[in-house]
């Protein structure tokens, strides 16, 4: 896992992307502090029906009273 200085992960933030992307968590410092940890995102393996017993009113696009109102 290296750690790079603010400014050297700036100058490679696509190289340290990728990296991202393989697996690899890198982390960024500033004054010789941790401070980030750049690591892959997981996408989110959505399951149909899982919004079962979700209703709307039946007048949820109705106009409310209170925007009439002067």
């Amino acid at each position: 896992m290296p750690q790079l200085n603010l400014a050297e992960a700036k100058a490679r933030f696509s190289e340290l992307v990728q990296k991202a992307m393989l697996g690899e968590e890198v982390i960024v410092a500033k004054e010789n502090k941790p401070v980030v940890k750049i690591v892959p995102i997981k996408p989110v393996k959505r399951k149909p029906g899982t919004g079962k017993g979700i209703w709307m009113s039946p007048d949820f696009d109705e106009p409310l009273d209170e925007f009439f109102r002067a």
